[in-house]
């Protein structure tokens, strides 16, 4: 069976495993042990449901795209409103799992990276409710374009650490946050924001991102009683998508993951790992990335920070290369028109990164007849974004 991956070594046929120092050997293996005893405890997973129905809001809406299925003619469109969630992001589903467990773990500090921010929000909010110190690395590139989010986690009583190498984005923000993990690995647990890293983190953050296609599941079925004929997510490393694909992947039901062309996968400015990577280790795991020729990896771009990762989740990869999910691309533009459509005729704005997955539906959409049902994850909200949509749509983008 496809979910019966990974295997006992972390691994998603070929991809996964454990790439890391042995020095964080031992950390992992902890880790590793204290999860396999979590999960088999009913009271752990009595307290993880709890506070995700009485603190963060669960479980979100299924809501029909009535107005778009109209404008668009073709399939209905269903969103599953993971913008709905407490902090407005799926990220509060897996950032309330680990911090549950680093408390297992008597951890007294968490460490997180961020890119578009929502996990560096999420991270922070889990943190203040369980009364652990927050130290969240971000690139200095997205903390300029997500200051709203810094300023929140700020709020919340984190210490958002700018990341000042390379491109200065999330690859260079995860690379700080492993530095200071190894040296703090005593009392400071890891909390990746997506299913990305060595194992078991890919495994870890999929189990508690799979509440969203779980309930998703039950809805459709009780609104439309049957499964829906496509299920469309957008792909950074991929958490809000294998959340959302998991519990369909034995179904017959068409699964695609949208990636991130940017300014088009013909240019070198593009986030699309698969569509243009190759097998190599990224931050502990073997998966897709982009890389040169050298195996020097290639800076990603997407004008959606949440996207803009050169590597994506070995999962995804094991799912690509047996044929069970597509994935296919869809650039700024692309994302950007499916994202104003939406907020003008649902009144919904969402991020940019949960447009990239709405623009494949609309396409899909006009492709498929009336009788036919697309699900797409709606991740999160475009509060975050709202700075960089006003650069936009009001010309003062710097064309990059």
């Amino acid at each position: 069976m496809i979910t019966a991956h990974p295997d006992k070594n972390g691994r998603f046929g070929e991809f996964g495993g454990k790439y890391v120092p042995e020095t964080l050997m031992s950390v992992i293996e902890e880790l590793e042990a204290a999860l396999d005893e979590a999960m088999a405890d009913e009271s752990f997973k009595e307290e993880y449901l709890t506070n995700l129905k009485e603190y963060a809001g669960r479980p979100t809406t299924l809501s029909y795209a009535e107005n778009v299925t109209k404008e668009l003619g073709g399939a209905k469109i269903y969103l599953k409103r993971e913008d709905l969630l407490h902090t407005g992001a799926h990220k509060l589903n897996n950032a309330m799992g680990q911090a549950l467990l680093a408390k297992k773990m008597g951890k007294t500090k968490i460490v997180a990276e961020t890119g578009a921010g929502q996990h560096g929000v999420a991270s922070a909010t889990i943190a203040a409710r369980f009364g652990l110190e927050c130290k969240v690395f971000m690139g200095a590139e997205d903390m300029e374009r997500q200051a709203l989010n810094v300023f929140r986690m700020e709020m919340l009583g984190a210490e958002v650490v700018p990341a000042t190498s390379g491109s200065k984005t999330l690859k260079d923000a995860t690379n700080e946050a492993i530095r200071y993990w190894v040296a703090n690995a005593e009392d400071t647990f890891y909390l990746i924001g997506s299913v990305v890293g060595p194992h078991p983190y890919p495994k870890m953050v999929r189990d508690f991102q799979r509440i969203i296609g779980d309930e998703a599941k039950a809805q459709f079925l009780n609104r439309e009683k049957h499964l829906p004929n496509e299920i469309i997510a957008c792909v950074g490393g991929g958490s809000n998508a294998i959340g959302m694909f998991y519990p369909f992947l034995e179904d017959e039901v068409t699964l695609i993951g949208v990636e991130a062309a940017g300014l088009g996968v013909e240019t070198d400015k593009h986030a699309a790992t698969i569509t243009h990577g190759r097998k190599g280790v990224i931050h502990g795991s073997l998966t897709y990335l982009l890389q040169d020729e050298a195996g020097q990896i290639i800076e990603p771009y997407s004008i959606s920070a949440g996207l803009d990762y050169p590597g994506i989740g070995p999962e995804h990869a094991f799912l690509a290369n047996n044929g069970r999910v597509k994935y296919e691309a869809v650039t700024d533009q692309q994302a950007l028109d499916a994202l104003k459509l939406l907020s003008e005729k649902e009144g919904i704005i969402p991020a940019v990164e949960s447009a990239h997955a709405l623009a494949k539906a609309f396409e899909r959409a006009q492709e498929l007849s009336p009788d036919d049902t697309i699900l797409v994850c709606l991740s999160g909200r475009g509060d975050k974004d709202v700075h960089t949509l006003m650069k936009h749509f009001r010309g003062e983008t710097d064309g990059k």
